[in-house]
């Protein structure tokens, strides 16, 4: 059985699990705890969180009948408590992650009950980009809930009457707290004239001394004021920019008119000079021609000589 495991032929799941059945036959190996026989009605475990109490707990449930009810629902789906466990009665649990069996997590907005490769860059989640521009196909879990889940993450949205151990008798104070002014008015019901400094989480260090966070957009009167110098500052340069166009504009067009002007007279110069003399055209007519008689007398001639 050994010699079938170490052949070069590419191994698939089924002869895997043959080759196993093999060894416990032939030589007692305890096969499923080599992981490669899964126990039938394997446990899934479920880690309960209590955002107003700050506590956590993680339980293991080995019958799949109770949970069976979770499959086919999605990340961010409410449910009742009872579908788990009777002592969870008038809870209402929300589901906000989980791994599977692999240890790969589950990832909100892929619908799909198994796992998917997927491109991804240094904008997503499930993966950190060692080198800039890199991308990389990784493989994740679907949001749907399925038998192959082994850890699913539970908040509590509505509590019931029974207190749940380690949970909801658990009173942590906050190591990180908002950060966001709005936020920070919304969790302890401020009005905007309270001063949100005051009630900021402080978080304690290894001295002793208490550290707290830089809130985000937060409005003051120094805020105030130099949004006030800014704007002064932006209309001053604006305005700046203005005059020193129409100055620019106003010269640009005083060029351009007295080009025109010596374009004008250039023209006229050359015209000038191009144009040819005129004959003076006499007033009267002209006297008419009177002919000379005198070279058509006819003379005699004598005939001598002859």
């Amino acid at each position: 059985c050994f010699f079938f495991f170490s052949s070069r032929r590419r191994h698939t799941r089924s002869s895997l699990v043959s080759w196993a059945r093999r060894c416990v036959q032939e030589t007692g190996i305890n096969a499923e705890y080599m992981g490669i026989v899964q126990k039938k009605g394997q446990k899934m475990k479920f880690n309960i969180s209590d955002p107003v109490s700050g506590g956590q707990k993680s339980i293991a449930i080995d019958d799949e009948n109770q949970y069976r009810a979770l499959f086919e629902k999605r990340m961010g789906n409410e449910f009742p408590g009872e579908t788990l466990d009777p002592k969870f009665a008038g809870y209402i649990f929300k589901i906000t992650g989980g791994n599977d069996k692999d240890g790969f997590c589950m990832r909100q907005g892929i619908l799909k009950n198994g796992r998917v490769r997927i491109l991804m860059d240094k904008n997503q989640k499930c993966y950190r980009q060692r080198r800039k521009g890199e991308r990389k196909r990784k493989s994740v879990r679907g949001c749907i809930v399925g038998k192959d889940i082994g850890v699913l993450a539970l908040s509590i949205v509505k509590h019931g009457e029974i207190p749940i151990e380690g949970v909801t008798t658990v009173k942590r104070a906050r190591s990180l707290g908002p950060k966001r002014a709005s936020t920070i008015r919304k969790l302890y019901k401020l009005e905007k004239t309270d001063d949100v400094r005051k009630f900021v989480v402080r978080k304690e260090q290894k001295n002793g001394k208490k550290k707290a966070p830089k809130i985000q957009r937060l409005v003051t009167s120094e805020r105030i004021r130099r949004k006030k110098v800014i704007r002064k500052i932006g209309l001053e340069r604006l305005n700046a920019t203005k005059k020193a166009v129409a100055e620019y504009k106003k010269l640009v067009g005083d060029y351009r008119s007295k080009k025109k002007q010596e374009t004008a007279q250039a023209k006229e110069g050359k015209k000038e000079e191009k144009k040819p003399e005129t004959k003076s055209v006499p007033t009267t007519a002209p006297a008419k021609k009177q002919w000379n008689n005198t070279f058509l007398t006819i003379k005699p001639v004598s005939y001598t000589h002859l």
